[in-house]
């Protein structure tokens, strides 16, 4: 199979994450954030024993190294806490602001830390310079992105007339 068959996997389902956990979010009621965070982690936990159930049936070796190990746990507990922090986000702030911000600036971090780690710093002026451009960019976009975001639309009320009754007489 491809591997751009999952990163368009990963688009549609992390492009949807933010609006989904939002609704959710305000389906569960007041002060929802924990709860909906709580469904968010049965779900991996779900998922997970998809996957060991594949595991199994393919046969696939079961080998573990500490290290492997330590960092697949260290990614799993930044993948959880950056879910709850979209979540906190979410009772403040609408999934048109939070998402922008989220999976712009994602990247850009990813960036950094993994040219940290694998010692990808050392670049010519001119890649650089494009590097450098590409991150302005990003960040403009995501600028107008938040200044031209959709309004909500406003939800529809009763509809109140002014009446004048002189004092007196009934409405009956």
């Amino acid at each position: 199979m491809k591997w751009y068959y999952f990163v368009i996997c990963t688009v549609l389902c992390w492009g949807t994450y933010v609006s989904t956990l939002h609704h959710g979010q305000k389906e569960l009621g007041k002060d929802s954030a924990l709860r909906a965070f709580l469904f968010v982690g049965t779900a991996y936990f779900l998922v997970t024993a998809c996957v060991l159930v594949y595991l199994f049936a393919t046969k696939e070796p079961m080998t573990f190294t500490p290290r492997g190990i330590k960092l697949s746990m260290i990614a799993g507990v930044l993948g959880a806490f950056g879910a709850l922090g979209i979540i906190f986000a979410l009772k403040y702030q609408s999934p048109l602001v939070v998402a922008p911000l989220v999976f712009a600036g994602t990247p850009l971090m990813n960036t950094f830390v993994s040219m940290l780690w694998d010692k990808q710093g050392n670049w010519a002026n001119k890649d650089k310079m494009m590097f450098m451009t590409g991150i302005v960019l990003a960040a403009v976009g995501t600028g107008i992105i938040l200044r031209h975001k959709p309004k909500p639309a406003s939800p529809p009320g009763p509809i109140v007339t002014e009446v004048n009754i002189p004092p007196g007489e009934s409405t009956s």
